[in-house]
């Protein structure tokens, strides 16, 4: 999967001709003309591309409650309704602190896992009296697992329930329709299941997505994982989504080859594979609820 090198390397070299063409008009400005500087909004329409974190942020006192729902592999056959028999759910919770810093918490069916997270965005692409070609956020999260042990009558420790991811998510909208973002990814994993596997492994996610109209949009997004653990038979994720934007809440239609939605379980430890059939169906809400209102705000 070298391909993911050379799309890696396009959008670097596009945003690096992007941060040279700045403007030197505004020496012409007098000091009492003071340039603004004009941010850029909604590069992605909700705080994920399709599974993976995207570089937005709940606005201040914004609680966005998450419901994410898979239905099982639609070559399970018709005994199973295609998939419709079977499910694997993920409710969380995310919460903006402030114009930068987001917090959130997560329960998933698959391995009754709890996640936790904070994102905090470095950059914010502008332009004007700053110029900034791309919005640059950093994503860390730990992940506990909360199945019965294995073999409960040996030493076993909290420890090696415990997994952590860090992210930097780097992205650019192009233009009105356009956004594009590399998630660069650490992983580290406390436990193994067996010693010929890394406990620490790198990955690199890219997404994208494509507005089709005011309210709706395409979503794409692959991740590449080089040290597929060859004693589960891993293999990449690659996902499509459909945003569908109410008012209130983003409804998101999607597809891909793995079923789990938490970062730890999608990037490393996904099975299904795409020429197979394993093509797991599903869709996610996110609804926004203001809990702290802005000052001066009035009803």
């Amino acid at each position: 999967m070298k391909n993911i090198y050379t799309l890696c390397v396009v959008f670097l070299l596009s945003i690096a001709g992007s941060a040279n063409a700045q403007d030197d008009m505004l020496s012409m400005f007098d000091q009492s003309d003071k340039p603004t500087t004009d941010y850029t909004y909604a590069t992605f329409k909700t705080s994920r591309v399709v599974y993976g974190h995207s570089v937005e942020n709940p606005a201040k006192g914004n609680l966005l409650f998450l419901v994410q729902h898979n239905f099982g592999a639609l070559n399970s056959g018709a005994y199973e309704l295609f998939g419709l028999d079977q499910a694997t759910i993920r409710l969380g919770f995310e919460y903006g602190l402030n114009d930068k810093i987001s917090i959130g918490i997560g329960r998933s069916t698959y391995e009754k896992t709890v996640d936790g997270f904070v994102k905090v965005r470095i950059l914010r692409q502008s332009k004007g009296a700053v110029n900034m070609p791309v919005t640059i956020s950093y994503y860390g999260s730990i992940a506990i697992n909360g199945l019965h042990w294995q073999d409960p009558n040996r030493n076993n420790y909290f420890t090696s329930r415990l997994s952590f991811i860090n992210q930097l998510l780097i992205a650019r909208k192009f233009n009105n329709d356009f956004s594009l973002q590399l998630s660069p990814t650490l992983i580290h994993k406390n436990l193994v299941p067996t010693t010929s596997d890394k406990n620490t492994a790198f990955a690199c996610g890219i997404g994208g997505r494509y507005k089709l109209t005011q309210r709706t949009s395409f979503n794409a997004e692959y991740f590449y994982y080089p040290d597929n653990l060859s004693s589960m038979n891993t293999t990449d994720v690659f996902s499509l989504g459909f945003d569908i934007e109410t008012g209130g809440h983003v409804f998101q239609l999607h597809i891909s080859n793995a079923s789990a939605m938490f970062d730890r379980a999608f990037i490393t430890e996904t099975t299904g594979k795409w020429t197979k059939g394993d093509i797991y169906f599903g869709f996610s809400i996110s609804r926004a609820f203001v809990v702290k209102k802005p000052k001066g705000f009035r009803n």
